[in-house]
């Protein structure tokens, strides 16, 4: 397996993609790519030729591809200027699928269209890799489908973020620009591609079992209201811990509550969306299940680069380094969280490389969490390319 990657900040579009795919080329030796991945800010979004130009260069055999608010290549996080980063991969044997699902409301419910059936697409999968708009991309449709057709097969990857409304974003796929829907790949188990999925929370307080709770709405934990146990948790906390609470506490939602101890990836995160003080109800960004364990989470910057730092650091310890790298960072991330610019994309050179790496601030990010695939706010989802066929490998 061969990887290469490039990037600039080159304002003409034409230039700055013909100097990244010139670049790829000469890291490849010339060979052809299998799978080219390109990724480019608001300020190219506009030239319609992305994916022509790209196959007229290099003649890639897949490519998917978006715009996106902040372009990630190398060890830099390219925020608020013109950017392209394009990534290869050359992968002699291995399989790959290239598809576009799109999502319509029928009278029997959503139906998702594009997305090959698992006896369609003719080899098994060991990772999928997809992009959606925000708007027409119906998210928890695209991983239900994932895991009926593939089970256990880690799904990452996340939303466009050069759009403000349906139909300014774009994404490519193949020789195609499209504006709906997702865009991605089905790649075979012949490469291995693992993933960290690093949710930059930390617990405070201890769990509580739901004991009354209706779709996303929380009405008691352990027979209490639930905003009386988010005060029990504010007053026993350290001062700074109290100051993260009132920024904006979130929860932890157990994926299997049947564990006798939660650690790290044992929960699933989600925002506090509001309370009722006259109820004591809290209402949250996801749907929650009478019984589900839940421990309220606090997010700074200090446990989102420690969470990163850790969950790679473990990764790199239980199989090959990587060869490569796609990085899926959220767009409320990056100075906007941390103090210093280039934070994810530089802890991960600074752990696991210099490998070619690539990515995009996200607005909203697909990864998998103990097992299970999921659409994620405020997480640094990446996918690591190695060298060897998959096997077992895609732990989280």
């Amino acid at each position: 397996m061969r990887y290469s990657a490039a990037c600039n900040t080159i304002g003409d579009s034409r230039k700055a993609l013909e100097q990244a795919c010139a670049v790829v080329r000469d890291g490849l030796d010339g060979d052809t790519p299998d799978l080219a991945v390109v990724f480019v800010s608001a300020h190219h979004a506009g030239f319609e030729e992305v994916p022509a130009l790209i196959a007229e260069r290099l003649g890639a055999r897949h490519l998917i591809g978006c715009t996106c608010e902040t372009v990630i290549g190398g060890g830099e996080e390219m925020e608020d200027r013109p950017a392209v980063s394009l990534w290869t991969a050359v992968m002699p044997g291995v399989e790959i699928a290239a598809c576009h699902a799109e999502f319509e409301r029928t009278p029997d419910g959503l139906l998702c269209s594009g997305m090959p059936l698992a006896a369609e697409v003719g080899f098994p999968v060991g990772a999928a890799i997809f992009l959606g708009d925000p708007y027409t991309c119906a998210a928890k449709s695209l991983i239900a489908r994932i895991a009926d057709d593939h089970p256990g097969v880690p799904l990452m990857g996340g939303m466009a973020s050069s759009g403000n409304a349906p139909g300014e974003n774009r994404l490519y796929i193949d020789g195609r620009v499209v504006n709906r829907g997702g865009v991605g790949v089905l790649i075979g188990r012949g490469v291995s591609v693992r993933s960290v999925v690093s949710q930059g929370c930390r617990p405070v307080g201890v769990p509580f079992v739901i004991t009354k709770s209706d779709e996303n709405v929380v009405h008691e934990l352990g027979g209490v209201p639930a905003m009386l146990r988010l005060q029990e948790i504010f007053d026993a906390a350290g001062e700074r811990d109290q100051r993260l609470l009132q920024r904006g506490p979130h929860v932890g939602l157990a994926i299997d509550e049947h564990r006798s101890e939660f650690g790290r990836g044992d929960f699933l995160i989600s925002g506090v969306l509001g309370g009722d003080r006259a109820t004591g109800a809290l209402a949250l960004g996801n749907v929650v299940r009478t019984g589900q364990t839940l421990q309220f989470h606090v997010r700074d910057a200090d446990a989102a680069d420690e969470d990163l730092r850790s969950l790679i650091t473990t990764q790199l310890e239980s199989g090959e380094r990587p060869q490569g790298a796609l990085l899926f960072s959220c767009n409320g991330r990056g100075t906007r969280m941390f103090a210093e610019t280039n934070h994810d994309a530089g802890v991960i050179q600074d752990l696991a490389g210099p490998i070619p790496l690539a990515g995009f601030f996200a607005q909203g990010e697909l990864g998998p969490i103990s097992g299970s695939n999921h659409l994620h706010g405020f997480t640094a989802s990446l996918a690591l390319f190695g060298s060897s066929p998959a096997g077992s490998e895609h732990d989280d």
